[in-house]
């Protein structure tokens, strides 16, 4: 450890211990409502989807239950809605109409709307709070696509995309993952077209307009989800299925084929899919994530479908959530982890299942490359598990180290505790969790009860707690390995000095990871000559697997290769989502000389980008720009 880092690390330790007792680790710092008063349990959606104003308009119904009964206002959670009218239903099914305010603006939490309770409401029995209300065209949750930005080209599209703290765009309503609902929707459409929910979607549902919704089990505000568009189902097995655009259809079904296979083995991994049906819906190319893992209905981005089914551990991770995050949930964002360390690790259990270990051990070295990339530039503050969290933006916590760093402490307790002994313990975890939520510390509690006690002198409290909130990685951390990168890196160093010829890299015995990592393995020294061959001859610029690419276009990006600059720039108008594109700008804008070509380039791009990523890729360009 160098001396600025341990003087860095010294001081993080003093001043989490100074704020330790003024910080409250339960409480959700991303929400503004009074959830120690009131909790909702159900909301029911009467929902118009307007094109043409790229609005929704209707109402939302809420039932709350009151914790403290003396309490006389409610407070929820907005951002850019327009509140028509607040009213409860009373027994005979009449309506108290009920006065309301609009808080102050927040820039990261939106609004508040303060809701008082009229004198003649009794807080003793459940409360049903209508709220009439509209979206703005603006809706960070939601992006309106034109019919030319659809596969189809013929109709529009809508969808949502609600993590973190997003749906209070959409809904007014406690958006917070503390609380957990079920929920019931009618939503309106232009007849031609077809809505989904992460609810319980029909693939027999005939095309009128009309549609409804239920999602009997409760989940947390930022699973709730909407899309509607031409879209059209194909079985993939008996309990799962794919929606898309019929011009992605047949692609789409080639490519996830073996998702009912992956719902049969998780399932004799962690314990039965309490969902129904799992189904995908593959989306435009504008969706911001890889996939989001709304439950009965993972949202997926088209740039998964390579051809060769080498990026489905994606859909391994989304319906992995169906056990940690979507079962258990991570009580507040700061807890994260709970919610995509644990995913990622049963993600590779999958993998490790259906295809093999060797697959999964080139994931897995990819992945602790990216930790390492994140440690070098996430604030020591942000790189325990469970960080102090209660600023800054609800979408950008600590890079991928939740993922990552997560992945690898449950990695370090299987090898430590053994396979059987671990998945015996998840399996109790997640049945005894199941549909509630969970703290990092109420974790920590109940890993020491049912897996640390019982085999005393394997792993202490103290060496969860190290992982838990010290930055870094622990002494002992499960550092993984693959022969077939080694032997990538080892080929793109002797390519580099002239001692292997691109004949001698078997790119067509490699997996996309492989040759992910060969790039990645090159001097940064490499000659332009260089580059130019090393294009040519294996078709970096134009390759169909969209991994591959970025990778490739970041190292075009850094080493400021502009032969290759027209094709960057397509990539970046042909893909919105985030993983893909942010880091390219990034080194676009920080290598000293692009920085007005990243910005331009961004400005004729962000039309076709959904919300969240406008948001996110303007904060990766000011960073860039100011050298951070």
């Amino acid at each position: 450890m160098s001396r600025r880092l341990s003087i860095a690390l010294v001081s993080f330790i003093l001043v989490s211990c100074s704020e330790k007792d003024s910080y409250d680790p339960a409480h959700d710092y991303f929400s503004f409502a009074n959830t120690e008063q009131f909790v909702t349990r159900h909301i029911a959606l009467d929902l118009d989807v307007d094109f043409d104003e790229k609005k929704l308009r209707g109402s939302v119904v809420l039932a709350i239950n009151a914790l403290d009964t003396a309490a006389r206002e409610i407070i929820l959670d907005t951002r850019d809605l327009k509140i028509a009218s607040v009213a409860f239903v009373v027994a005979d099914g009449s309506s108290e109409p009920a006065t309301f305010s609009m808080g102050e603006y927040h820039e990261s939490k939106g609004t508040p709307l303060v809701i008082a309770i009229p004198a003649n409401i009794d807080t003793h029995s459940e409360l049903l709070v209508r709220i009439d209300y509209e979206t703005s065209p603006s809706a960070s949750a939601l992006q309106w696509l034109p019919a030319e930005l659809t596969a189809g080209g013929k109709y529009p599209m809508m969808f949502s995309q609600a993590q973190s703290i997003h749906a209070r765009s959409f809904i007014p309503l406690q958006d917070t993952p503390s609380i957990r609902i079920t929920y019931e929707a009618k939503i309106s459409t232009p007849p031609e077209l077809l809505a989904v929910m992460s609810a319980n979607n029909d693939p027999l549902t005939p095309r009128n307009g009309e549609y409804e919704f239920d999602m009997p089990q409760p989940i947390p505000s930022y699973l709730i989800a909407i899309a509607v568009g031409n879209l059209y189902f194909a079985p993939l097995g008996k309990d799962t299925g794919v929606y898309t655009e019929p011009e992605m259809l047949d692609a789409s079904v080639y490519e996830f084929a073996n998702t009912q296979d992956m719902l049969d083995v998780a399932e004799k991994q962690f314990g039965p899919y309490r969902w129904g049906r799992y189904d995908l819906l593959v989306l435009p190319p504008s969706f911001p994530y890889g996939g989001m893992e709304n439950p009965r209905l993972s949202f997926l981005t088209p740039s998964l479908l390579a051809g060769d089914r080498s990026l489905v551990s994606v859909v391994a991770h989304e319906l992995a959530h169906s056990w940690s995050g979507n079962l258990v949930t991570n009580a507040t964002w700061r807890d994260g982890w709970l919610n995509e360390g644990v995913t990622s690790y049963l993600e590779s259990r999958l993998m490790e299942i259906l295809y093999n270990k060797d697959r999964v051990d080139e994931e897995r070295v990819l992945s602790y490359e990216e930790l390492l990339e994140d440690f070098a530039t996430v604030p020591l503050e942000r790189q325990g598990l469970a960080p102090r969290f209660e600023s800054g933006s609800a979408d950008d916590v600590q890079g991928t180290i939740h993922y990552h760093k997560g992945q690898m402490f449950l990695q370090y307790l299987e090898k430590k505790f053994g396979r059987d002994r671990f998945d015996a313990f998840l399996f109790a975890y997640f049945n005894d969790f199941a549909f509630q939520t969970i703290t990092t510390e109420a974790f920590v509690d109940y890993l020491d009860k049912n897996l640390l006690t019982p085999n005393p002198g394997i792993v202490s409290r103290a060496d969860v707690e190290v992982w838990m909130y010290q930055p870094g990685l622990p002494e002992g951390a499960p550092i993984p390995s693959s022969k077939t990168l080694n032997r990538a890196a080892e080929l793109a160093l002797a390519w580099a000095i002239g001692e292997a010829t691109l004949d001698d890299v078997p790119v067509q015995d490699w997996s996309p990871q492989a040759l992910i990592h060969f790039i990645n393995s090159l001097p940064g020294d490499l000659s332009r000559e260089k580059l130019a061959a090393l294009d040519d001859g294996l078709g970096l610029s134009n390759t169909g697997n969209a991994e591959i690419a970025r990778t490739w276009f970041i190292q075009v990006a850094k080493r400021r290769y502009e032969p290759a600059y027209p094709e960057l720039e397509a990539y970046l108008h042909r893909y919105g989502r985030m993983r893909l594109i942010a880091s390219i700008y990034g080194e676009l804008a920080a290598n000293g000389h692009d920085v007005a070509l990243a910005n331009s380039i961004f400005a004729s791009a962000r039309g076709a980008y959904h919300p969240i990523t406008n948001v996110y890729i303007e904060r990766v360009l000011k960073k860039a720009e100011a050298g951070e």
